[in-house]
């Protein structure tokens, strides 16, 4: 699909963040499915444009874009491309565990960078052109680690608790406005980069990965279940929706009873 077109459709458009694979491309997939042009971002652009020509075969309108959303310029360039954002899915993120005091100085930060500070500005680009249109759906996808902790997790742990300070405090900034902003916390989501951290558990503590998901992963959630991607785009579907105009500041959470002990 050419720039041209991309930009000339009238369909309302969402961009999402790390949408090259897993929860990102599921949700941007979604909302392609549900009448939205879907401005796929990822930092890997050849990730980006598999998926958007993947939404594009399956008969959506979707546009790839190179975004590292630790870069102010990569950030004013996309929402310079895209114009009026209707919907924001801040969901691109990375993960590094490790003891505090052998936690790397620069991957502390950048994970600070990414799981909340790149959330930060992209809102902040964003809400001009929701503001001037009267409406706007933010969407920023947090974790379980939201509300819970984790060993070897601290900056994981710190970006995601402050996601939760920074939608509370924007959702006041714009309450005059149709635009929300709101966290979906799920426990484990079964994607490529949870598979990869199951298959690197079972090596550190010499079990199966069986006993990872098992006896690690899950053990915490009553549910045992691994929550799935049509879950998200479920909740996704409410949050963006008319009659969600006053869930604003919330944390939605799919957990499988997990934070109900």
């Amino acid at each position: 699909m050419s720039t041209s077109e991309f930009q000339s459709s009238n369909l309302p458009l969402a961009l999402v963040t790390g949408a090259g694979s897993g929860i990102g491309f599921g949700i941007a997939q979604h909302l392609a499915e549900q009448n939205h042009k879907v401005l796929v971002t990822d930092i890997n652009i050849d990730a980006a444009t598999s998926a958007a020509n993947e939404i594009v075969a399956s008969g959506g309108v979707a546009a790839p874009f190179a975004l590292n959303v630790t870069s102010q310029e990569d950030i004013d360039a996309a929402i310079e491309f895209a114009g009026t954002v209707d919907v924001l899915v801040n969901n691109a993120g990375i993960q590094h565990v490790a003891r505090l005091e052998e936690f790397p100085v620069d991957k502390w930060k950048l994970l600070i960078d990414i799981l909340l500070t790149g959330p930060a500005m992209l809102t902040r680009a964003v809400l001009p052109g929701m503001k001037a249109a009267g409406k706007g759906r933010i969407v920023n996808v947090g974790s379980i680690h939201a509300l819970i902790a984790s060993p070897f997790k601290s900056a994981y742990v710190a970006a995601k608790h402050g996601l939760l300070g920074f939608s509370k405090v924007i959702s006041l900034e714009v309450a005059e406005f149709d635009i929300t902003i709101n966290t979906l916390c799920p426990a484990y989501v079964k994607t490529p980069l949870v598979e990869k951290q199951i298959e690197a558990s079972a090596k550190e503590h010499g079990i199966s990965e069986e006993e990872v998901v098992n006896n690690i992963m899950l053990q915490p959630m009553p549910k045992k279940s691994f929550i799935s991607i049509e879950e998200l785009c479920g909740a996704v579907d409410y949050l963006i929706s008319p009659v969600a105009k006053n869930m604003t500041a919330q944390t939605i959470v799919l957990d499988g009873a997990w934070t109900a002990r």
